[in-house]
């Protein structure tokens, strides 16, 4: 088992707290790894193996649980032991799932671990179940110190593993084995695809899942870029489709749900709120596109953005486009009173100072960073930091 140490750090101050504690994250991500780790901590603080419940609900044997059932399994392991830990992975399968969680809280001596695929784990319907009484933990794909663990890099050859990297991506099971691209592609299109058919399509009941695919396939082509469910209603009529708008929003929605995209707002840095209208979509794991589409270089710019959004996710940021009048911010990200701007292209171009000046407009103290893949990336211009995208990744702080 490889570990993953910063989610292990986040979820130790709440345990043996009254807080059930919820890992979501897109399948495959590593959220059963996390808690196999949070198992063993448990362990090393005396916790007997019997204490520790553990249930797979993806498992054939939970195949039309109900939460009565949920209930009456999880009591019969509990019983006549001291305080129990209970493990309930992947628990959006169980429908009724937060009664239970709830009953147990309120009525028994345990402590309680949940992962899910979907983001109604947090939704409000949870939190009036569980009125406060829990923590979020979300889990992403590797990061790149992650990836450069996992393959067991030297930091020397951070720039080389870098573009690794950008061509594979960051699901777990791509970063501890040796998989060619092709077939790092065929395994992440098969995670996709789960999620799309058992996340998505049947929970939804969707009837044109031909004309469902060519929605998606247009999100995942255009991330990075703006684009608005009108938008899509016109380029469906150019392919003699037609879908509503309500239909296009229902299909967004469902995609963030599934943690297979997210979405960044764009924020009027004027008149300091966020606007409603023509936000971005970044991927929740960037070989999720190639699974599409196979690589090609004319990526690379929106992938490293989309690398970028997700470092700030990780690192605890709200991340928003910045709009500073005319100009274009690619990211602001927010964090309790820390405040970071960040523009992300491939190379800077020689006669042009597009990158810096839309930061240079910016007429405050907080740090700014112009990210690229230049081999020579590096200084300091007015007070901006140019620096190479792995060495970015890698800063502890930035």
């Amino acid at each position: 088992m490889i570990n993953r140490p910063d989610y292990v750090n986040a979820i130790k101050p709440y345990i043996d707290t009254p807080l059930v504690k919820i890992l979501s994250g897109v399948r495959r991500c590593g959220k059963s790894t996390i808690l196999e780790m949070v198992e063993e901590e448990l362990q090393k603080r005396g916790v007997p193996k019997e204490n520790i419940i553990v249930r797979k609900y993806t498992e054939i044997a939970y195949d039309g649980l109900t939460a009565k059932e949920m209930y009456a399994d999880l009591m019969q392991s509990i019983n006549g032991k001291e305080k129990c830990y209970l493990f309930l992975d992947e628990l959006q399968e169980i429908k009724g799932w937060e009664k239970v969680v709830n009953t147990l809280l309120e009525g028994e001596n345990v402590d309680i671990y949940v992962t899910g695929s979907n983001s109604k784990l947090m939704s409000s319907e949870i939190s009036t179940y569980l009125s406060g009484r829990y923590v979020s933990i979300p889990v992403y794909t590797l990061s790149f110190k992650e990836y450069m663990t996992f393959k067991n890099k030297p930091e020397a050859d951070r720039r080389a593993t870098f573009e690794e990297y950008l061509q594979f991506g960051g699901f777990p099971i791509i970063g501890i084995s040796n998989f060619d691209t092709k077939s790092a592609y065929q395994i992440v299109g098969d995670i996709y695809a789960a999620v799309i058919t058992r996340d998505i399509s049947k929970r939804h009941k969707i009837r044109n899942k031909e004309l469902f695919d060519r929605v998606v396939k247009y999100i995942i082509e255009n991330v990075g870029k703006t684009f608005s469910a009108s938008s899509i209603v016109n380029f469906l009529k150019n392919e003699k489709r037609s879908l509503s708008v309500e239909a296009i929003y229902n299909y967004i929605k469902w995609l963030c749900e599934a943690f297979i995209i997210y979405p960044c707002q764009r924020y009027d840095m004027q008149g300091k709120s966020v606007l409603k209208t023509q936000e971005k979509y970044y991927l929740s794991d960037i070989s999720i596109k190639y699974s599409k589409a196979g690589f090609d270089s004319k990526m690379i710019s929106a992938m490293l953005e989309n690398i970028v959004y997700l470092e700030l996710k990780r690192r605890g940021y709200e991340v928003y486009i910045g709009k500073n009048y005319t100009r274009e911010i690619d990211f602001i990200g927010t964090r309790f009173n820390e405040k970071i701007y960040i523009q992300v292209c491939r190379t800077l171009p020689e006669d042009s100072e597009r990158e810096t000046e839309n930061l240079k407009a910016i007429r405050d103290h907080y740090h700014k960073y112009v990210v690229c893949m230049d081999s020579l990336a590096a200084g300091n211009d007015d007070g901006i930091e140019i620096v190479h995208i792995a060495d970015f990744l890698l800063k502890d702080e930035w």
